[in-house]
């Protein structure tokens, strides 16, 4: 799967928004920020309640019989959209790449999670591909280092858009740090399972981000900051700023 160029959308598209597990339960000024941006690109946003998780963590852990229903509550609640968008590449790669799997045995479902697939997006992907934002009102000042999520960039070609994005704020300066396409460790139920290489990767990271310089670390999945949050926290590191992409770029941070 690759991101690309689409045709223009709808005068006021309507994005149904999928706030992800994580965002709600831990850092819901995530999802405020991400609203505000599309809002402001010119889209009618909903955040339908009925939305649940994604089923990934299942689905990676084998258990295809709750991923598909949770697939299938997905469908019902997003379907209707324009556009579903995601601050989360993990959760739309998911969505994009996972679900049209689960139905091979099932022709006309599987119709319809193509077409779900086809209209969902991670957040910076969206702003940059679809909606063709140019400008943005936020005034973060200062210097920054940037982490690709494993998810985002090797499901969905997301590497670019936030940057692009990013350079809209004259303000910000992106430092990028050594390794930045490096997994930070997290990698959902592999932290869980594996938690001894996680550390060491996630070690890693954390040192390529204090030799950057930078007093920011951003990121466009919430998994992965939270992981080298936690790991700069646990060795001292009580100063570097970890924040969502879609923070800086509304003007949250």
């Amino acid at each position: 799967m690759q991101a690309s160029v689409q045709a223009p959308p709808p005068v006021k598209p309507r994005v149904g928004f999928f706030v992800t597990c994580l965002v709600d339960l831990v850092r819901p000024e995530v999802g405020f920020a991400a609203i505000k941006l599309l809002e402001q690109a010119g889209c009618e946003v909903d955040v339908p309640p009925a939305q649940t998780c994604c089923g990934q963590p299942g689905y990676n852990s084998g258990d295809a019989a709750v991923a598909r229903e949770l697939a299938k509550q997905v469908l019902r609640t997003f379907e209707h959209f324009d556009y579903v968008v995601l601050p989360s590449g993990s959760c739309s790669a998911t969505i994009r790449g996972d679900y049209p799997e689960l139905w091979t045995d099932d022709p006309d479902l599987r119709s319809r999670f193509d077409a779900l697939a086809a209209r969902t997006y991670e957040l910076t992907d969206f702003l940059v591909n679809v909606m063709q934002v140019r400008a943005l009102e936020s005034r973060f000042t200062g210097k920054l280092t940037y982490h690709d999520s494993c998810a985002g960039l090797r499901y969905l070609g997301v590497k670019d858009q936030p940057r692009r994005l990013l350079a809209l704020v004259p303000s910000a300066q992106l430092t990028e740090m050594k390794d930045c396409q490096q997994c930070c460790g997290f990698g959902g139920t592999f932290s869980v399972k594996y938690g001894a290489i996680s550390s060491a990767i996630v070690d890693d990271k954390c040192r390529n981000i204090r030799d950057s310089g930078a007093p920011v670390v951003a990121g466009g999945d919430l998994g992965c900051l939270l992981n080298i949050e936690g790991r700069l926290r646990r060795t001292g590191d009580d100063q570097t700023r970890v924040l969502h992409v879609a923070q800086i770029l509304a003007g949250d941070a």
